[in-house]
């Protein structure tokens, strides 16, 4: 369970006296377990969710020309990027864009949905969402 690693990695943390280490690790432990009793036990779905939260705060910040909490947003980002899987790999994300468009009979724009459904299905959270939709739709414009 990736909780039970955080945890762990929570209290190296507290013992070595990383401080932003111990506060990003503790709000992602927290809403791991706040997702848990809300019933949900899709761990990697929090964090590519808190992830997610953290880049685009990055780029809020850049945009407000405070680079100091752009970096530590950056930095937080990457912190839980560590407990996800590898992203898969443009060939890779391709064939299995490829795959998912055969499954599904997808031949047209129209048909994103239910093949965006499939690709995400066969990326099991290997790959972000945005990066599969941009592959799906070039793939069905021809």
């Amino acid at each position: 369970m990736l909780a039970e690693q955080i945890k762990s990695d929570l209290s190296e943390a507290m013992r070595a006296g990383e401080r932003e280490r111990v506060g990003a690790l503790r709000l992602v432990l927290s809403e791991l377990q706040k997702a848990a009793k809300e019933g949900s036990d899709d761990e990697l779905a929090v964090l590519r969710r808190e992830r997610k939260r953290r880049l685009e705060a990055e780029g809020a910040y850049r945009d407000a020309g405070r680079e100091d909490l752009a970096t530590a947003e950056r930095a937080e980002a990457e912190l839980i990027g560590s407990y996800l899987p590898a992203e898969l790999s443009l060939e890779d994300l391709s064939a299995l864009v490829a795959q998912a468009l055969a499954d599904t009979g997808a031949s047209s724009p129209k048909d994103m949905g239910m093949a965006m459904k499939r690709a995400m299905e066969l990326a099991d959270g290997r790959a972000d969402s945005k990066r599969v939709s941009e592959l799906v739709r070039a793939a069905l414009a021809g």
